[in-house]
């Protein structure tokens, strides 16, 4: 049984640390150090602090800090590794906040980053060159550099030549002992023989041991010809002959256990702008990997296989061949794809391909597609097989994916062998799948190790697996994950004792002490394996569906301010197992923490669920926590508020009219000043915007109905925020008044009821989690709707996407009967209005130079972010979606009650935008409007507006 103990050193250490970091980096509350024990692999410690430090400088103080108090160091970006190499149970050294610069160098052939950029929004900047970082792992959206670096990550197409190590054209780094040194500075080289002559020399001792003796150098040639990541890249000793050039290259793939990489400059590959794409069915995996040599001859890019358990893993999902469901048992598949630059050329490699088809047992014939679509589904099939398995484990089991390396001629042998092995220990659920042209496959297993019969049962079957890949097949295991703790007690297994002994004494040469990421890839202690496990107890449904993965981090608008969705889940299991254990302070103190971390500052969007892997949306579990926080006396209050909305709307009203008064007698801050103040003695006080005024009254919208009759009929629902709230701009138009001037330039006749008053979604009830509230809001206005669109005859228009988005997913509340209508109403949001009823209609007379766009969550989770933008493109010749373009936080209130939540989720955004001057900023909901607006000081406006103005 592993039990995990959670210590209280904060008070200590924290004041040690503040000798050399400030306070606002250093990160020692309970609630810090249990979000950051966990990572996406299935170890777990729990470190002393967390620091997240800025400059080289503090590095260097933090590399002494740690010999001075022998207190380990691990470094950390993303934490979506997955064999434990990303934990500490001394100092986590967090890099992802403060380490992001990326920089395009010779017109995209390199680029330059640091650690904490995400790798695919690397790809972003290189994207309008052509190119593309080489490494392209399937966790790539989330991974960040310095953990691509420091795995030596490759991916599906990357193959064996273009992986981290091999793309890394120089870096600069820090050793234990404080010293700097870049690949790129000439200089450097011999200031690294007279600054470190031990390190130096023994470098050049290790790589003479292994160039004068043949054995040795061919072993490693052999290896490498095939991806491997256990131990470190001693490659670097046979491809290269300076010690600092070696050193930098083991640092590649070192996992953060030699020293720590600031920067890196990376040789770029093409981003072939031709693909073709198809699945390919075989009768059995003898039949798809003998299919695996003539693909690559054909130049293939990507050949991913995958067994008949992973095929079944995901033949429920809507789009796919209705043939997959009625595939032999012993049937496997080949995704396929290739790239060039001109279609000709592509063209010309899938005919090369056909040419030699004769010659493979294929069930079917293959269908090439060149559909971005159809090829983005079938990507997404093949990434959904890890998540599939995750979906459908039982409760309280973790995911474990691992991967391997066996030459391709022997590989259907070895597939068939690990099926077999998977049926031995009863691992039912399990799949294989990879990277087939270079004989990498994963292996998916779900495992609990909360008895010591399951733990023994891990033991059992990985130890198996090592006899299978190393004895029987010569192979490496692991392909492209890093060695981490789970196959650190095999590497000497795989390598033999003599290459093993070369990595001892380089970890030992320079890391003496044994303080960088201990017990990562050098490890003595033969049960390493299955130590320090994560336990992962039963508690809700959204928790006990997460596997910690962290793909949703990169998504959430509190991850650089407070806890990540994942981090959430996270601190729920820890709560329950201290409760479970009866550490009764601990457990309030950790609840107390997560009411401001956890609850009051998530923006519930569920923007992470469009990046999870088993689609758990954390904002419904906060909203669920919101609800059982609740008190009846509370829950009747929000109830009387909604069935007297009208009065609420009329109040509100009324104080933003009071409080542009105050503005205007006593200066344009003085509403800011005087709200924050008494903040500071109420917490629960919002905070004032000058992004506020009020909005005109219904009566006093202009109708300009144009001559004839109408093109049709619609009814207009204003959002209550758009009954209220008003543009600042003097003379700017409502966004009421707005769309009445579109919908008559257009000649669509729109009706707004007269018992509009008072009508709402019902959002603001359902992000706080007041569901009666809610329903009574949500069921009133499909009642209304029903009666004004006459039974549904006539679409709804509604002009701020969130609001529709909560219209559209509010029939789980409605009663029977407005299930029965809200299935017959036809909602449509404003941008579905002025794409299909008055681009068709109008005419485009003026266009502006360059625009920027705010995409809010709601366009995302609709699928209409492409719409919002290519309606733009009709109104301006260039439409810029800044690069960090995302959440902004405002969750209709949030950045009212707690405007450093905002502060934080819009700052890279605003950075992007206020690098350039444009001629208007846009979005689709006043609340993010109002967020943008306070954070860029420009004025947002509402997409309406761009239309009125230009036709």
């Amino acid at each position: 049984m592993v039990f995990i103990i959670y210590f209280d050193t904060s008070m200590d250490i924290a004041k040690l640390l503040e000798s050399i970091l400030s306070k606002e980096k250093i990160k020692t509350r309970l609630i810090d150090l249990v979000a950051y024990a966990s990572d996406a692999g299935f170890y777990h410690l729990q470190p002393k602090a967390v620091v997240q430090p800025a400059t080289e400088q503090e590095i260097q103080s933090l590399f002494k800090f740690s010999q001075e108090h022998q207190i380990p160091l691990t470094f950390r970006t993303a934490g979506t590794s997955l064999s434990g190499q990303s934990i500490s149970d001394g100092i986590l050294v967090d890099l992802s906040k403060r380490w992001t610069a990326v920089n395009i160098e010779e017109d995209g052939a390199q680029v330059r980053v640091q650690p904490g950029v995400i790798g695919a929004m690397v790809n972003v900047y290189l994207k309008k060159h052509h190119r593309k970082i080489g490494p392209d792992p399937a966790s790539i959206n989330s991974a960040m550099m310095g953990g691509i670096l420091s795995n030596n990550s490759s991916g599906m197409c990357c193959g064996v030549s273009k992986n981290s190590y091999h793309t890394t054209k120089c870096i600069r780094f820090m050793l234990p002992n404080g010293k700097i040194y870049s690949t790129e500075n000439k200089d450097d080289y011999a200031r690294f023989n007279n600054e470190c002559p031990g390190i130096y020399n023994e470098i050049m001792r290790l790589r003479n041991e292994i160039t004068n003796e043949p054995a040795l150098l061919n072993r490693i040639r052999e290896k490498y010809k095939t991806k491997n990541t256990v131990g470190y890249s001693v490659n670097a000793f046979v491809d290269y002959e300076e010690p600092l050039d070696i050193l930098a290259h083991l640092l590649i793939g070192a996992e953060g256990t030699l020293g720590f990489i600031s920067e890196a400059v990376l040789n770029t590959v093409p981003d072939y702008p031709f693909k073709s794409t198809a699945l390919l069915y075989f009768p059995d995996i003898y039949a798809a990997c003998k299919g695996i040599s003539p693909l690559t001859i054909a130049g293939a890019e990507a050949i991913e296989l995958m067994d008949r358990a992973s095929l079944r893993s995901v033949e429920h999902i809507a789009g796919l061949p209705a043939l997959i469901k009625d595939l032999p048992a012993p049937a496997a598949s080949l995704l396929v794809e290739f790239q060039s630059y001109t279609r000709d050329d592509l063209q010309a490699k899938v005919s090369h391909f056909f040419s030699r088809i004769q010659d493979l047992s294929l069930l079917y014939t293959p269908e090439f597609t060149e559909d971005p679509y159809e090829q983005a589904f079938l990507w997404k099939v093949r990434k959904g097989m890890f998540p599939s398995v995750g979906a459908v484990r039982a409760r309280g089991t973790t995911v474990i994916l691992e991967d391997i390396t066996i030459p391709v001629v022997r590989l259907s042998d070895a597939i068939l062998d690990l099926q077999q092995l998977f049926r031995k220990y009863e691992y039912h659920n399990a799949i294989i799948f990879g990277h087939a042209r270079e004989g990498n496959i994963h292996f998916v297993i779900t495992q609990a190790f909360d008895t010591p019969e399951e733990i023994d049962r891990y033991d059992r079957f990985i130890r198996e697996v090592v006899v299978l890949v190393v004895e029987k097949y010569d192979g490496a295991l692991k392909a492209e994950h890093g060695t981490g703790r789970n196959m650190a007690p095999f590497v000497e297994t795989e390598w033999g004792p003599e290459i093993y002994r070369v990595m001892k004494s380089l970890k030992q040469c320079i890391d003496p002490h044994n303080l960088l990421n201990p017990g990562v890839i050098i490890n003595e202690n033969k049960q390493a394996h299955i130590q320090h496990l994560k336990k992962l107890p039963e508690v809700e449904e959204e928790v006990d569906k997460c596997m910690e993965c962290g793909f949703c981090e990169h998504k959430c608008p509190s991850r650089n301010l407070t806890l990540t969705p994942r981090q959430r889940i996270v601190v729920r299991r820890a709560l329950k197992m201290l409760n479970e254990a009866g550490e009764t302070n601990q457990y309030k103190t950790l609840l107390g923490q997560y009411q401001y971390e956890g609850i009051d500052t998530c923006a519930v969007d569920g923007l992470c669920a469009t990046a999870c892997p088993v689609d758990i949306n954390t904002g419904m579990l906060i909203k669920r926590l919101r609800r059982e926080n609740h008190s009846d006396s509370a829950n009747r209050f929000a109830l009387i508020l909604a069935k007297n909305f009208k009065t609420v709307s009329f109040a509100v009203k009324t104080a933003l009219k009071t409080g542009n008064t105050i503005n205007k007698l006593f200066g344009k801050n003085a509403m800011k000043r005087m709200t924050g103040g008494i903040k500071k003695i109420i917490p629960s006080m919002p905070v004032w915007s000058n992004q506020l005024k009020s909005s005109p009254a219904l009566s006093k919208i202009r109708r300009k109905e144009q001559p004839g009759n109408p093109v049709r009929s619609v009814i207009y629902f204003p959002a209550c925020i758009s009954r209220v709230m008003g543009d600042v701009v003097n003379g700017s138009n409502s966004v009421m008044q707005t769309f009445a001037n579109i919908s008559a330039k257009a000649g669509i006749r729109f009706i707004i009821p007269n018992d509009m008053g008072g009508t709402c979604c019902g959002q603001p009830f359902s992000s706080k989690g007041f569901n009666r509230a809610y329903e009574h809001m949500a069921n009133e206005s499909v009642e209304k709707l029903w009666r004004w669109t006459n039974h549904g005859e006539l679409p709804v228009v509604m002009d701020i996407t969130s609001c529709t988005h909560t219209l559209h997913t509010s029939r789980s509340v409605l009663t029977d009967e407005n299930k029965k209508r809200f299935d017959a109403l036809t909602i449509i949001d404003s941008i579905d209005y002025v794409a299909d009823h008055i681009l068709p209609n109008v005419q485009v007379l003026q266009k502006k130079s360059t625009i920027v766009m705010h995409p809010v969550c709601s366009l995302q989770k609709m699928g209409l972010e492409q719409k919002f933008v290519s309606v733009a493109r009709n109104f301006a010749d260039k439409v810029e979606i800044p690069v960090h373009a995302g959440c902004c936080g405002m969750a209709g209130d949030r950045g009212f009650l707690f405007p450093e939540f905002t502060g934080s989720a819009t700052q890279l955004e605003s950075d992007d935008v206020k690098q350039s001057e444009f001629d208007g900023y846009y979005s689709s909901s006043k609340t993010c409007e109002i967020a943008m607006s306070d954070a860029t000081g420009k004025n947002y406006q509402s997409i309406l507006c761009l239309v009125d103005e230009c036709i």
